[in-house]
């Protein structure tokens, strides 16, 4: 007998359950369909129900109360303050709480959502055929239906207390978003329009720390100074000397030509803003023939022995002058504030 018979006899032997086969069932892939519904117990017993529903409003509630919170943090917390966490470490006061609070609104809405779908919800099981994508009118108006009885099975209008607590914490959570958007920067209130220059404050030399006299600026030189109290060491320095950096050249008095620029000079002596008005660099070019400053990002030119106005380049307006005189020990001191707003595209920004 050939192998092939062999083959043939055995295959033979396999299919038919005289030879000792097993028989194989016709569809392998059934389906099995759905187990019984066992209902649950806020089905059989109210009071159950009742004490689900007041759990997924204290949930709701949670989530209130934690948007608050976040609120109130956001007002409470400074900056700057750093508290330390364990297993972090040292973090930002502010940001730790600020996640924190936001991250309790968030989970417990969700937290009430899902029980009450798993407690009070229909948790009937429903078998739909698949469809064509083109939805038929009878298709549409199933749909319909069944949103209308999903809306009277999820107990939403017998079960006021979840309904008005969900509309509650659903309502409030976007207040976060609208508080972050306060965190956008600082309210600039007018502090765009004053620097810590004022009557009295004396001239400090930025390189030197000292209190400037007549006699250490020299004709054709270019010395920047600082308002004296104010220290690289100090909370906000580089906030307040970006609005305070002074540019001190001394010109021959004959060769001011503005006359409010010559009234606001000591012997020649003349103090500008050091910030140009065009994207804020810090002015540190002088040309001493020709008495102009020149910026280094994008070569402003300002003619400091005319009000500091611009000569070229793209700097919208002149540079802002500070009053000086000399206080009772012979040093340089301001007689006040610059009479307008420093750095550049302020009237843009504020």
């Amino acid at each position: 007998m050939s192998s092939q018979e062999n083959s043939e006899e055995n295959l033979l032997k396999k299919q038919d359950p005289a030879h000792g086969a097993v028989a194989v069932a016709d569809d392998p892939f059934a389906d099995p369909g759905l187990p019984p519904h066992e209902a649950r117990q806020q089905d059989l017993d109210e009071r159950t129900a009742k004490r689900s529903e007041r759990t997924v409003a204290l949930f709701f509630t949670v989530s209130m109360l934690a948007t608050i919170g976040f609120i109130a943090c956001f007002v409470i917390f400074p900056v700057d303050k750093v508290i330390s966490v364990w297993p972090i470490g040292k973090v930002s006061a502010l940001n730790f709480s600020l996640g924190l609070t936001l991250a309790v609104a968030l989970f417990f809405i969700g937290a009430g959502a899902v029980h009450w779908a798993r407690t009070l919800m229909s948790d009937v099981e429903i078998a739909d055929e698949r469809h064509p994508i083109q939805a038929s009118p009878e298709v549409k108006a199933k749909v319909l239906a069944d949103f209308k009885q999903g809306a009277e099975e999820s107990v939403l209008g017998r079960r006021k207390l979840i309904r008005n607590t969900m509309f509650g914490a659903l309502a409030m959570v976007p207040l976060s978003g609208i508080v972050l958007l306060r965190d956008l920067g600082p309210l600039p209130e007018d502090k765009l329009r004053h620097t810590l220059w004022g009557k009295g404050k004396a001239l400090v030399n930025m390189n030197t720390g000292e209190p400037l006299r007549p006699e250490d600026i020299a004709v054709g030189s270019l010395t920047f100074a600082k308002p004296e109290g104010l220290e690289e060491h100090d909370h906000g320095f580089m906030n307040e000397i970006a609005k305070a950096a002074l540019m001190i050249v001394r010109l021959q008095p004959e060769d001011i030509k503005d006359k409010r620029e010559l009234d606001w000079s000591h012997e020649g002596i003349v103090a500008f803003s050091k910030i140009c008005t065009h994207v804020g660099c810090p002015i540190s070019l002088y040309e001493q023939q020709t008495h102009h400053a020149l910026c280094p990002c994008h070569q402003s030119t300002f003619d400091l022995s005319d009000g500091a106005r611009v000569i070229f380049g793209p700097a919208g307006h002149a540079l802002p002058q500070l009053r000086i005189g000399l206080n009772d020990e012979g040093y340089l001191q301001a007689l006040g504030d610059f009479d307008e707003p420093v750095g550049p595209a302020f009237w843009e920004r504020g």
